[in-house]
């Protein structure tokens, strides 16, 4: 544990730093592909499932909602 404690903010802050330069529509894709990993995993594994299928799939589905989200808020 003691060894990821150093990592683990170091990544998070390379993952942060990279969404600066992204158009919104990249952030909205992004953005809904995150969350619909979390929520995956989650129902994954809360169903007895296998959570990284569940990630998987959410994320697939998050990011198109992500996506589809983007193209109505800005009038695509």
């Amino acid at each position: 544990m003691k060894k990821y404690s150093k990592i683990v903010p170091v990544i998070a802050l390379l993952a942060l730093t990279g969404c600066d330069n992204m158009s919104h529509t990249e952030q909205n894709v992004l953005g809904g592909a995150a969350i619909g990993a979390i929520g995956g995993a989650a129902i994954g594994a809360a169903t007895g499932g296998r959570a990284g299928t569940g990630a998987l799939i959410g994320a697939g589905v998050g990011a198109v909602g992500g996506y589809i989200y983007d193209r109505g808020k800005y009038g695509y």
